[in-house]
């Protein structure tokens, strides 16, 4: 559907493809539906906007090493943010099922829980109110990156590079194209933390 990895690879990926495509023709790769991708996503985290904007602008960081910044100005990209919608109800609550699951280290254990959040609210949000609800067994750790909050730790069970173990999160089976700090669930959805390996 011309998604290249997840969305978070999406900017590097398009950037890699257009400056090397002399190197792989005539293979072709359909970059009308790689830009729809981008272009219909909403990007929330500095670090995404920074990989995807030079593909969104026929650039790549590697093009970077040949300008000449003291030639006259060429064309100039203008970003223009979309005003929100105001209103003057608060967004409807939804309910979200999360499950947390460890089977591979210690005691292993499968708990769920339902969380009720406004219409809108993030995946981080889901996680603070089922720790609020149940903090013996839904408590967790984040840590602060340049792709926005990383959970490191649930249920007081931390991940390791050492052991190569982390805290995947999935809808319906799928792994998440989003991070935890810009997710947003839809009522009814089942988000599920799964302790797994790489």
């Amino acid at each position: 559907n011309g998604m290249i990895g997840n969305i978070y690879s999406m900017g590097l990926a398009l950037q890699a493809l257009e400056a090397t495509r002399k190197f792989y023709a005539p293979r072709e790769w359909n970059c009308t539906q790689a830009f729809a991708v981008v272009s219909r996503h909403d990007y929330q985290q500095p670090m995404a906007i920074a990989q995807v904007l030079p593909a969104l602008v026929g650039r790549s960081y590697l093009d970077a090493a040949g300008l000449d910044c003291s030639a006259s100005p060429g064309p100039q990209v203008t970003l223009a943010q979309t005003p929100g919608v105001h209103t003057d109800f608060p967004p409807a609550p939804i309910t979200v099922t999360y499950t947390i699951t460890n089977k591979l280290q210690g005691k292993h254990f499968k708990h769920s829980t339902s969380v009720t959040v406004p219409d809108g609210s993030i995946l981080l949000r889901v996680l603070e109110v089922a720790a609020a609800e149940k903090p013996q067994t839904f408590s967790f750790e984040t840590e602060k990156t340049s792709w926005g909050p990383m959970v490191v730790s649930i249920h007081g069970l931390a991940g390791s590079t050492e052991d190569r173990t982390y805290w995947q999160f999935l809808s319906a089976g799928n792994a998440l194209d989003e991070g935890v700090g810009t997710y947003k669930p839809h009522a009814g959805e089942h988000i599920q933390a799964n302790f797994t390996t790489y």
